[in-house]
């Protein structure tokens, strides 16, 4: 039995009236996802492809028919349709990390800056897994994580924006579990959309299973005449996994296209629930990309992951060996979502020195597991290009600002002679 329900209803006044979502969308020109390649039949190679169309800026929340990528044509199923969610492609740059071994070059992929509310790994997930949402009539969704699930806040923004309903089991401590969740992070976003919100304790969690719970709330919404849509852990399932397909897509187009003569030899992501890498393996085995994945999980083990993705890829028919294409390496550290002090102060330390914020759960612990295997290992990554893939999260940040408060000075009361006269710049502030 579900806990508690915290529901933020949304707003009744007739300017917050939002007129029912068009389902019978027309097709749009074609765009970097479904333009159509001639291809040498016997290798990865286009022979003649026809240059990507420039989104025109109107295509965001529109739903399209996929055309997937000419090396993924002989998987199955293959999408219908894809929503337009995130803000792609997300761009690369080359990152400046201290201490790497001897000629090695680490580069980022920008997923984090796929988006502001709806931004992340999940998005690309999400674009598809809402297209067959809205496909099979749902008029809501249901998903499942943890209480700073950035998927959860992710398929909440993405719901609204389609005018679904957005229901959200989170998970949390029994100490908690009776009370109001309140508004830090992740949680903050999912209350301002109107998401409805349903606590459970990890220990209901653990015994009764993900799976269970979400359909113990579609029985119940169906009974009450919903049509609900379940979204499972992450949006890793075979469907979710295109996500990470296309994404390979794009990084060839990106490398294609590009100034430079870069070839990656590895690819690094954080793994939490399994469709990325799935995704992000398959594809690159299959493309021109060909760089070997390296997950660093940040929740169970690796074995579990390989018989996972392992489930996924073969829900696609791909006949291809998980142990083959990926990597899995432990990163979780003390649990999932807790952090060492010495995570949290190699978060704080690649921000001063690169710029770049990593959030705790996901991406500073794989970027953290990585160094250290650097460090320890140099010989095993000298001289090679890493493709780091930064999955977002930054909202996660705001749950560890009590553990992170005392690593953070930098501030000071500023020093002004009393008798400094005043010049005013533009404006008066008072």
């Amino acid at each position: 039995m579900l806990c508690n329900r915290w529901t933020v209803r949304p707003l009744s006044h007739p300017l917050f009236t939002i007129p029912p979502i068009n389902k019978s969308f027309c097709p749009i020109r074609p765009t970097s996802l479904s333009h159509s390649p001639i291809m040498d039949a016997s290798s990865k190679t286009v022979v003649g492809d026809a240059p990507p169309t420039q989104p025109s800026g109107f295509d965001f929340l529109t739903r399209k028919p996929y055309v997937p990528p000419h090396w993924a044509y002989h998987l199955n199923p293959i999408p219908s349709h894809v929503f337009s969610l995130g803000h792609l492609p997300t761009p690369i740059h080359k990152w400046n990390l201290p201490n790497l071994p001897n000629n090695t070059e680490v580069w980022l992929k920008r997923d984090d800056l796929s988006g502001m509310q709806l931004s992340g790994n999940k998005v690309r997930k999400l674009e598809f897994l809402m297209a067959d949402a809205v496909a099979q009539g749902a008029d809501c969704v249901i998903t499942i994580g943890g209480i700073q699930s950035n998927h959860c806040r992710a398929t909440a923004v993405a719901a609204k924006y389609l005018n679904l309903d957005c229901y959200l089991i989170l998970r949390t401590s029994k100490v908690l579990v009776d009370q109001d969740p309140g508004l830090t992070g992740n949680l903050l976003v999912e209350r301002l959309v109107g998401a409805n919100v349903d606590l459970i304790s990890k220990e209901e969690y653990a015994k009764i299973g993900s799976v269970t719970l979400t359909n113990i709330l579609k029985e119940k919404l169906l009974k009450e005449g919903r049509r609900p849509y379940v979204i499972p852990v992450g949006g890793s399932n075979s469907l979710g996994t295109w996500g990470y397909i296309e994404a390979i897509r794009e990084i060839e187009q990106q490398l294609q296209t590009g100034t430079g003569d870069i070839k990656f030899d590895d690819i690094v992501v954080a793994c939490g629930s399994g469709g990325t890498i799935a995704g992000l393996s398959l594809g690159s085995s299959l493309s021109t990309l060909d760089a070997k994945v390296h997950a660093f999980s940040v929740c169970d083990d690796p074995d579990y992951f390989y018989d996972f993705v392992q489930a996924l890829l073969d829900g696609l028919e791909a006949d291809v060996d998980s142990h083959d294409i990926v990597n899995v390496q432990n990163a979780k550290g003390l649990g999932y979502a807790i952090n060492t002090s010495e995570e949290l102060k190699f978060v704080r330390e690649v921000a001063a020195a690169t710029g770049v914020v990593l959030d705790p759960v996901y991406s500073g612990k794989a970027a953290y597991g990585m160094m250290k295997d650097m460090a320890e290992n140099p010989k095993k990554w000298e001289g090679r290009k890493i493709l780091f893939i930064h999955t977002g999260g930054l909202l996660g940040l705001f749950d560890k600002v009590e553990q992170m408060a005392t690593s953070l000075g930098n501030w000071r009361r500023m020093d002004l002679d009393e008798d400094i006269p005043r010049k005013d710049g533009i404006g008066k502030m008072f």
